[in-house]
């Protein structure tokens, strides 16, 4: 069993938003000859999740509105402290990390599925996604 351990950093634009990972994880995973395996994509942020969904641009919108519909603005006892509770509870209601298998060289995903990070808490720079293969 061999682990490999790779990180990608990203900057965000927006306040929230959905980026396509799914290129990068690949192209990790060509470089370092993967064929078979899992990989597990980790986001190291309270305030971003890691989700599996289709990357179509009025789906993005809706599932960013989801977000807002289910956390609107309220007066947050965690603002007090850094003024970013609804970005924490955005990114409680999803999953910090997904592990997906590796199979002929390329992630299983559907053929409309795509990996995103989501940013809850933009725009940041230096976003780091830890990414680890196990073969």
């Amino acid at each position: 069993m061999n682990i490999i351990k790779e990180e990608i950093v990203i900057n965000t634009k927006k306040e929230v938003e959905l980026i396509n990972i799914t290129s990068k994880i690949n192209e990790i995973i060509s470089e370092k000859d993967i064929q078979d395996g899992l990989v597990n994509i980790s986001t190291k942020h309270t305030t971003s999740a890691i989700i599996i969904n289709e990357d179509e641009s009025g789906l993005k919108k809706d599932i960013i509105n989801l977000y807002e519909q289910i956390i609107p603005f309220d007066d947050y006892f965690h603002d007090k402290i850094d003024n970013n509770a609804k970005s924490h509870l955005k990114a409680s209601l999803s999953t910090p990390n997904q592990t997906l298998p590796i199979i002929n060289g390329k992630i299983s995903l559907g053929v409309w599925q795509s990996i995103f990070f989501v940013e809850f808490d933009g725009p940041r720079k230096r976003r780091k996604i830890l990414i680890t293969i196990i073969d």
